[in-house]
């Protein structure tokens, strides 16, 4: 009686800790995945900050279509590794558009020794798939996205042509005019803090404006794109 009581004891300590094993194995490769993934997001998230500072070209990186020069199985590897665990497969892979990773684990710890026949030394395996989702649109899809508005300016410089055509003031005209040129070119500058240039964007439902020249202010990876498991 006591020694049947022992053996389903020690049988079920087998199983917890196969359990235990596979949860580890599981966990292990999602944060692999989650690692690559997150590799490309930084990737992505510095070359539309560069991409803004220079004013050209960051649509290609928000919208998570620029080439990429990273690695981001070496960073799922790494996040293996801290889970005590060995990369054994990452492929980049799509997911309803979306880029990301696939990546399978092998575990270097086991089940230890046991009373279950076959169940000694067991490692586990796992599989995980990341993908990394763009958070953000342009608000002017068909424009640059920027606050710089020429228009404003042009209605202004045809203003400044009715003035001139007024010589009953005697020259005084001519004042108005320079006067009206100069808050023009204030205008078309952006000096008088009128937002030109400005980026602006629709995340996730609310309003975000960056300024080029503070791109990276107060601006995280995490604001522009998203990392999600979905394998």
């Amino acid at each position: 009686m006591i020694a049947g009581l022992l053996f389903l004891a020690f049988a079920f300590f087998a199983v917890a800790q196969a359990a235990t094993v596979r949860n580890g194995g599981q966990t292990a490769a999602d944060a692999a995945a989650l690692g690559a993934a997150e590799d490309d997001r930084r990737q992505f998230f510095d070359g539309f900050l560069d991409a803004v500072e220079a004013e050209r070209g960051w649509q290609d990186w928000l919208t998570a279509v620029a080439p990429l020069t990273g690695d981001g199985c070496g960073a799922a590897a790494h996040f293996a590794d801290r889970n005590r665990s060995d990369l054994l497969t990452c492929d980049p892979v799509t997911r309803d558009g979306d880029l990301g990773y696939r990546v399978g684990i092998e575990t270097r710890f086991d089940t230890g020794r046991t009373i279950v026949p076959g169940a000694d030394n067991r490692t586990a395996k796992a599989t995980a798939t990341a993908v990394l989702r763009p958070r953000c649109v342009a608000e002017d899809p068909d424009g640059d996205g920027t606050g710089d508005d020429s228009s404003d300016g042009d209605e202004s410089d045809e203003n400044g042509t009715d003035g001139t055509g007024d010589d009953s003031d005697g020259g005084r005209g001519d004042d108005s005019d320079d006067s009206d040129d100069s808050d023009d070119s204030e205008d078309s500058d952006g000096t008088d803090g009128d937002g030109a240039g400005e980026v602006r964007l629709r995340c996730d439902g609310e309003d975000l404006t960056i300024d080029p020249e503070h791109a990276g202010r107060d601006l995280n990876p995490s604001d522009l794109f998203s990392v999600v498991l979905v394998e």
